[in-house]
């Protein structure tokens, strides 16, 4: 079986969410830590240079994919065992949203604990330098730890931190963590006693929240011991022997909150993002969770919205009345008005 390339950085959770994941299906890899202007010879750059990116060999030579869900579904067409999209549509659609939701908002949280406090950026600046090289001297690592705090920093807006949205960011947070502390304890993971993808992509962001930025590494520890051993198991599954998904009727009493704090919060911004979009705003301003949120528009996630009610149209019939009964309630049912 061919080996394939993972490049990418131990300070992105996306890497970490996509090392996880294949060291779980038991699929060859060789990871190089680096990044694009470090390009090992012979890999050739991706039209878009996103962290990680993998090199599946083919027929042409190696292609470069990105995009850590598109990436998992070409991995589940070439691999057939230990596969983490459930085989019901409605889990499977369930694992996409609460993966989404991981990947686009639950991210907001990381950028947030590692960029708006003191503590995280003079943590997270020399841990990423010497992450590209270890063998930087102290000098160069320092510069260029400065030097990407002080990017980072300037793009917190971006992604939605600032003073008006941090309560939301900080109260979503801590919910989240006793919210998967219960859903742990009941079967293991999200979806029922094996890994979906939806696993390792909160994995890959807490792996940053909760065991790298001190502030919230610290809140986590606290609140959910459970939560934070967790980490360190899913971290490498490869040995994990747990092959049951959840039946559907359980679905609504084990994920319930998790698809209602998914509902109080990404879902609204969703729609409030592709309405500003579609009105050829540059910011948008919402209610989330009873309070005002305010950022710059962000193109992509319209894109994430349209991919959800695309998988929810490719549904049966049965399979979409099956849905709409679990997420009848939560807040999600807005995302296919």
């Amino acid at each position: 079986m061919d080996v394939i390339d993972v490049l990418g950085v131990p300070a992105s959770p996306y890497t970490r969410k996509m090392l996880a994941l294949m060291r779980y299906r038991q699929i060859p890899y060789r990871a190089i830590w680096g990044t694009h202007m470090d390009l090992p010879k012979g890999l050739p750059a991706p039209k878009v240079k996103l962290l990680p990116t993998i090199y599946l060999n083919t027929a042409k030579g190696k292609e470069a994919i990105v995009d850590s869900t598109p990436i998992i579904d070409r991995l589940e067409d070439l691999f057939k065992e230990r596969a983490v999209r459930p085989s019901d549509e409605v889990l499977r659609f369930l694992d996409l949203l609460i993966e989404d939701f991981a990947d686009e908002w639950l991210t907001k949280a990381m950028f947030h604990y590692r960029w708006n406090f003191s503590e995280g950026a003079k943590n997270a600046g020399p841990l990423i330098a010497y992450g590209q090289n270890p063998q930087l001297d102290a000098v160069s690592a320092r510069a260029m730890a400065d030097s990407f705090a002080k990017r980072q920093i300037s793009r917190l807006s971006l992604v939605g931190s600032n003073k008006v949205t941090a309560p939301i960011i900080e109260g979503g947070f801590q919910r989240l963590i006793e919210i998967l502390d219960r859903i742990i304890e009941r079967y293991g993971f999200i979806l029922g006693t094996q890994p979906a993808s939806a696993d390792f992509a909160i994995y890959g962001q807490l792996s940053q929240l909760g065991i790298i930025d001190p502030t919230s590494a610290q809140l986590l520890i606290n609140a959910s011991p459970r939560l934070r051993a967790w980490l360190d198991r899913v971290e490498d599954l490869s040995g994990h022997v747990g092959s049951g998904w959840i039946r559907r009727e359980l679905v609504r009493s084990h994920v319930g909150e998790l698809l209602n704090e998914i509902g109080r919060t990404y879902a609204p911004f969703l729609i409030a993002n592709a309405q500003a979009i579609a009105e050829g705003k540059r910011e948008l301003e919402a209610t989330i969770d009873d309070k005002r949120w305010i950022q710059p528009v962000f193109p992509y996630q319209v894109k994430c919205m349209q991919a959800l009610q695309l998988e929810r149209q490719k549904m049966t019939k049965n399979g979409q009345e099956a849905l709409n009964q679990v997420l009848a309630g939560t807040g999600c049912e807005v995302l296919f008005n």
